[in-house]
């Protein structure tokens, strides 16, 4: 059901971006500098104007996603360091599992096998 949804609203989507191509084939000069700077180098170009707004958009997205990149990686090192923890001391436990649990700790053995099946 959430796909049959998501495949809607992407046909709905892209059927939005080609009538906005569409009415938009205009050329447009798109001035890279302004006009005080752009007598001394001018840099410009002439564009159709939905390549303009997709440009717009697709920077938009892309400066978002950086930001948000930057933002949560904070959260990410602090993911990574209570994994290399939690590795630290299974090998910590596995360990004195090793070291502590003899033969003749029969107990201890059944109660470590009834927790590993559990």
């Amino acid at each position: 059901m959430l796909r049959t949804i998501k495949l809607v609203f992407l046909a709905i989507l892209m059927l939005a971006i080609v009538t906005l191509a569409l009415a938009n084939r205009g050329p447009v000069t798109l001035n890279l500098l302004p006009e005080g700077v752009g007598a001394i180098l001018p840099l410009s170009i002439e564009l159709p104007m939905f390549l303009v707004i997709l440009a717009s958009i697709l920077t938009g997205l892309l400066i978002g996603y950086i930001l948000e990149w930057l933002r949560e990686h904070k959260h990410r090192r602090l993911a990574a360091e209570k994994q290399r923890e939690a590795q630290r001391l299974s090998r910590e436990v596995e360990t004195l599992k090793k070291k502590h649990l003899s033969p003749e700790d029969e107990v201890l053995a059944i109660l470590d096998k009834s927790t590993r099946n559990a």
